[in-house]
C-alpha cells in the first residue's frame, strides 16, 4: 500500500530524506525558498552604527559552490519525483544562488515556464554605497514535464491586476509590521520570512482549491498560512524545531472563510466545456431568422441562419468571422453579439445562453 500524504502537517527533518518517503507523482505544486548561500564575510552596519541582522544561521552556510550544488541537486531531484506530471515548481533566490539553481533545474529536465522578478517596494538600502541597492529577488517557475498540461489561472491573475494581464515583475513589499513574526524579545523570528502577498499570488496563479502544495523549506510557514486561507492542502518540511513551533502557532490561529466554489474556484473559460453556437439553436434558446446585435447599443445586426451562421450585408459566416469583418479586428463572437430578451425587452449577451447550456451539462 502506498504511503498516505501527511496533509496539513509540518515534517521535521532534512527535505531530501523526507521527500523520499512521500508517494511518487502525488504533489500538485511545490514552492521552495531554499538557503541562498549568501557567503557573508563581514558584519554590516547602518550609518548610525547599529548592526544589520542579515542571515547568520548555519543552515545558510556551505563549504563551497560544489557543496551547495550537490545540496540543490538532491532536493530538486527529490521534488521532481513527488511532483505529478501536471505539477509545477516555484523556486526563488537572489543573485547569489538563482543562476546555479536555474542550471540544475534544466539539468534535471524541468522545463522553465517563467522567470518572475519580485521587486521590493521597501528594500534594505546598500549602507556602504559600494553597489546598487539589492531591490529584487527572482522566482523561477518550471513544470515537471515539458508540454504536459499544467495549472495557470490566467483570468484570475488578470482580475487580480484590475483586468490587465499579469506581468512577470511583481511590485510587493517585504514582510514588515504586524505580519512579521517576532520572538519575545522583539527580534525577527525568521530572517527570511516572505510576504503573504507573494505566496497569495503564486498559489492563486498555479493551483486550485483542494490541490496539495508542498514547501520543502517551510520556515515561518507563509506557504501553509496562505494555502489554508485559499483552501489548498499543504505539507511543510523544516529542519529547525524553533521555526516549526512558530509556523504551527501561526497556521493554527488562521480561521479561513468557509469554502464556497464561487468564492475560491478560478473562472477560466479555457477549462470550460466547449459549446458550439449551433447548440443554442438545437436547444431552442435561439431561432433561425432571429436577429443578433453587435453590441449592447449598436444598430448593426445580423440574422441567424438555420445552420448557426450569421448573415448581414452580403457577409455570411460564423459569429466570430462576421464580427471580425464588421469590426475590422480580431473578435470573439461570444463577447460581441447580443440577443433581444423577449421578457425584458433588453439586449443580453449570447454568452449568457452558453452558460445555461454549460450548467445543464454539469448538472
Amino acid at each position: 500500500m502506498a504511503p498516505r500524504l501527511p496533509l496539513n502537517q509540518i515534517l521535521h527533518g532534512d527535505c531530501a530524506e523526507l521527500l523520499a518517503r512521500l508517494p511518487t507523482n502525488s504533489i500538485d505544486l511545490i514552492f521552495a525558498d531554499p538557503p541562498y548561500n549568501l557567503q557573508l564575510q563581514n558584519e554590516l552596519r547602518r550609518p548610525n552604527n547599529t548592526r544589520v541582522r542579515g542571515v547568520q544561521e548555519t543552515w545558510d552556510h556551505f563549504d563551497d559552490f560544489k557543496a551547495y550544488d550537490d545540496f540543490t541537486r538532491a532536493w530538486l531531484a527529490a521534488c521532481r519525483r513527488v511532483l505529478k506530471s501536471s505539477g509545477t515548481l516555484w523556486v526563488m533566490g537572489s543573485y547569489h544562488n538563482i543562476h546555479r539553481i536555474g542550471a540544475i533545474l534544466q539539468d534535471l529536465n524541468y522545463w522553465l515556464l517563467n522567470s518572475v522578478v519580485w521587486v521590493k517596494s521597501n528594500p534594505t538600502p546598500n549602507f556602504r554605497g559600494v553597489r546598487f541597492t539589492n531591490a529584487h529577488e527572482t522566482l523561477l517557475w518550471a513544470q515537471k514535464q515539458k508540454g504536459a498540461p499544467y495549472t495557470f489561472n490566467h483570468h484570475a491573475m488578470k482580475a487580480l491586476n484590475e483586468g490587465l494581464q499579469m506581468r512577470s515583475d511583481w511590485l510587493l513589499p517585504v514582510s514588515s509590521g504586524a505580519e512579521r513574526l517576532r520572538t519575545p524579545n522583539g527580534s525577527a523570528a525568521h530572517p527570511t520570512q516572505k510576504p503573504e502577498a507573494l505566496l497569495y499570488r503564486v498559489l492563486l496563479a498555479s493551483s486550485l482549491p483542494g490541490d496539495v502544495v508542498l514547501d520543502p523549506f517551510f520556515g515561518a510557514g507563509t506557504t501553509g498560512a496562505v494555502a489554508k486561507r485559499l483552501h489548498r492542502h499543504w505539507i511543510g518540511i523544516e529542519k529547525e524545531k524553533a521555526y516549526i513551533k512558530i509556523a504551527r502557532q501561526r497556521i493554527d490561529q488562521i480561521d479561513p472563510v468557509a469554502y464556497e466554489q464561487e468564492l475560491f474556484d478560478p473562472h477560466e473559460p479555457r477549462r470550460e466545456a466547449r459549446i458550439p453556437f449551433g447548440s443554442l439553436l438545437e436547444a431552442g434558446l435561439l431561432e433561425p431568422g432571429q436577429r443578433l446585435y453587435l453590441g449592447e447599443r449598436s444598430r448593426l445586426s445580423a440574422r441567424i441562419l438555420a445552420d448557426g451562421s450569421l448573415k448581414v450585408n452580403g457577409l455570411r459566416g460564423s459569429i466570430h468571422q462576421v464580427a471580425k469583418q464588421l469590426l475590422a479586428a480580431p473578435a470573439n463572437g461570444w463577447q460581441h453579439w447580443y440577443y433581444l430578451d423577449p421578457e425584458t425587452g433588453t439586449r443580453r449577451p449570447i454568452d449568457a445562453l452558453r452558460q445555461i447550456l454549460r450548467e445543464g451539462t454539469e448538472a
